[in-house]
């Protein structure tokens, strides 16, 4: 009875037609990452999703593309107060400075920049509960802003 109940839902989805958006299909078959500072979880995040379609490599002698960090910030602000000066509202914000280039030079994507944001409340009742919510914020705002870089990163033609 109660693999029915689980599986019912699954089976409403079967028919509708309902699939995960695929990632945008690159023209290229080999990419650098450069810029990032060491273990930046977006050039983590890239790293990942790049491999998925491309040779992600270090060294930009070799590739099609290279896409060069000039910015990577994890930003986090105060936006509201209360009277005795306790913080109420946070914006996080994640901002990305790239250029994708050929390894001669050439400009494929010039000097772009992604930003993301969001507002956290915020308690210092459950100030722990907040930091773990902050974390998975700026993980989810993380994710947003690979999937514009391989918009387009799609969009290039070498």
């Amino acid at each position: 009875m109660l693999g029915a109940l689980v599986g019912l839902p699954a089976i409403g989805l079967a028919g509708c037609g309902f699939a995960l958006r695929p990632p945008p299909k690159l023209s290229f078959s080999s990419i650098a990452l450069t810029g990032f500072a060491a273990r930046s979880p977006l050039a983590e995040a890239l790293r990942r999703r790049l491999a998925q379609q491309v040779r992600v490599q270090d060294s930009p002698d070799r590739v099609d593309i290279v896409l060069h960090a000039l910015e990577d910030v994890r930003e986090r602000s105060v936006v509201a107060t209360t009277s005795a000066a306790q913080v109420r509202e946070l914006q996080l914000r994640v901002r990305f400075r790239f250029r994708a280039h050929t390894p001669a030079g050439r400009d494929l994507i010039p000097n772009a920049e992604l930003l993301a944001a969001r507002d956290l409340s915020f308690a210092e009742a459950v100030t722990l509960a907040k930091e773990y919510e902050g974390a998975e914020l700026f993980r989810a705002m993380q994710d947003d802003i690979v999937w514009q870089v391989l918009r387009r990163l799609a969009a290039v033609e070498i």
